[in-house]
């Protein structure tokens, strides 16, 4: 089957459906926009944004981070086949001009545009897509993300100069999604055959509109403009190079400190506004944007093969133990929601199971009372004389992490459930996930699709929080392979349910982004999976 983005059968129009039909994204400023506009104005070129993020990942290869605050600043050093609107969900052309897709989609054939370059004056041709997408399974325990997209791979081959065909073993319909995301974003030759470990100390060569000039970990990314860009996302509005200069992101751990800084004028934006600094930024000379994140929700990955989770009804009590609605309220952006499923209310085929995760203290006592845990003189639970203990391991990636989790630490005490909590380095996220050194650790991964419940749970898969085979994995394989839209629906409102029931991980909160943005910013704008796009901004 054909699909050209201005004349799409009408078989694709019902699988680009199950992709984006229900993509539902709010977006929200002081100006009542996603994007910030400042005061009007002409647009100018020229000048250097300087954005304060909260951490570092400690990577700068886009293929290789998961965490916000770095994809912030390498989202805009490589382009993607393909652009994903934020407002529809519609996927439309970048680096290829068109697709086609076989009718049982194995088969994605792109048509690259051509004149386009990377910074090291390198075509882009088939060969160069064909040797990221084979290089993907090689880049070990951060390229966790971009293989998940890529699993089930028979071939991917060069066709002609322009023309790459990616093949695989079984129908896979979040495929043309996958190649919208930063971790999919396209590197040059060279840097595809740099070590894994050599492109995350040392950035990697892309076709984007900015370049990387600089790093210093825990202090700084710094990006230059590139010199006569001309083959941005279709979805851009200015055509050819970006307006601005130069980008700074600047590591500033203290939300506090960030807030200050963009009230003083130091920074120009900054991310991970929290609720104790609207107050402070509203009425300024600061906008709010705020955006709710498609994907898997802020949740506790509990490690079922540690003997305490082998027991659905301690899983189960620490779900109903915690109460969201207080979480929210106490630590999180005005707008913020409770988890009422895995998957955030903005993902495709999101299905409500707010009720089975009703907050009931009298309920996940009663559960822990019948799994033996008996009330100790402390307070802490007891049985075969061992306390009622798991360690949660979290990363200081957002500024709502360590509240957010000190109030559920005191939710599951209440119940008897002493939690100990461990901050490590956010760099040492993914091979703890590999190592499985871990009971619990606490995190989210955004993506506008619902396949990320396949990245994320399949044991068929990396299977990192060690769930048991069973119901779950056939839901999981079959709503990958299905073209019917209805039926993808039902396959994974089956896998939200089989999680959530059997609370093989614990929803707590869906992430929103907030950024605090000048108001001389403009058009700071938010893509599909609530980062930023920076091609179009422009100060003055």
């Amino acid at each position: 089957m054909t699909a050209h983005p201005d004349s799409r059968t009408s078989r694709w129009a019902a699988l680009a459906a199950l992709v984006t039909g229900s993509l539902l994204l709010s977006a929200c400023s002081s100006g009542g926009s996603g994007s910030s506009s400042g005061e009007g104005g002409s647009p100018k070129s020229g000048g250097t944004l300087t954005f304060a993020v909260g951490s570092d990942a400690g990577c700068v290869d886009p293929q290789q981070v998961g965490s916000n605050d770095t994809i912030y600043s390498l989202r805009q050093v490589v382009d993607s086949l393909t652009d994903q609107d934020p407002k529809t969900g519609r996927i439309v052309p970048w680096l290829a001009k068109s697709w086609d897709i076989s009718s049982d989609t194995t088969t994605f054939t792109f048509h690259l545009r051509s004149g386009v370059t990377f910074s090291d004056g390198t075509p882009l041709t088939a060969q160069v897509v064909k040797d990221n997408f084979d290089a993907v399974p090689k880049l070990g325990a951060l390229g966790t993300l971009a293989q998940g997209y890529l699993s089930g791979v028979e071939s991917t081959t060069a066709v002609d100069p322009l023309t790459v065909r990616v093949r695989f073993k079984q129908p896979n319909a979040q495929f043309l999604q996958a190649t919208a995301t930063h971790s999919l974003g396209i590197e040059s030759s060279a840097s595809v055959h740099r070590s894994p470990q050599e492109k995350c100390s040392k950035g990697v060569v892309g076709s984007g509109p900015f370049v990387l000039s600089a790093y210093v970990q825990n202090q700084s990314i710094t990006l230059a403009k590139r010199a006569e860009y001309a083959w941005g996302s279709s979805l851009w509005t200015k055509q050819g190079e970006a307006y601005l200069d130069k980008l700074v992101f600047k590591v500033v751990p203290e939300a506090g400190v960030r807030t200050g800084s963009l009230q003083s004028g130091q920074v120009d934006a900054i991310g991970s506004v929290g609720r104790a600094n609207e107050a402070a930024l509203k009425g300024g000379a600061v906008n709010l944007q705020a955006r709710a994140n498609p994907g898997v929700v802020f949740n506790l990955g509990l490690n079922n093969s540690r003997p305490l989770f082998k027991d659905a009804k301690v899983r189960q009590a620490i779900l109903f133990a915690i109460d969201r609605r207080q979480i929210v309220d106490a630590v999180f952006p005005t707008g913020t929601e409770p988890a009422t499923s895995i998957l955030a209310h903005t993902t495709p085929d999101y299905a409500d199971l707010g009720s089975d995760l009703a907050f009931d203290a009298a309920k996940a006592k009663s559960l822990l009372e019948a799994a033996g845990w008996k009330a100790g003189s402390d307070g802490v639970r007891v049985k075969d004389g061992k306390k009622l203990s798991l360690t949660v391991k979290w990363f200081a990636n957002a500024a709502t992490n360590q509240p957010a989790l000190e109030l559920i630490q005191q939710q599951l005490k209440a119940v008897g459930v002493e939690v100990v909590l461990k901050q490590l380095q956010i760099a040492q996220f993914s091979p703890t996930l590999q190592s499985g050194d871990f009971d619990a650790v606490w995190g989210n991964v955004t993506r506008a699709d619902p396949d990320i419940l396949r990245s994320s749970y399949s044991t068929r898969l990396a299977n990192f929080y060690h769930l048991p085979t069973g119901p779950l994995d056939t839901a999981l394989t079959q709503q990958a392979a299905t073209t019917d839209a209805a039926k993808r629906k039902q396959l994974v409102t089956q896998a939200q349910q089989l999680i959530v029931q059997n609370a093989y991980v614990v929803p707590v909160v869906e992430l929103q982004t907030q950024l605090g943005v000048a108001k001389k910013v403009h058009n700071l704008g938010f893509e599909a999976s609530s980062r930023i796009q920076l091609h179009d901004t422009w100060i003055g």
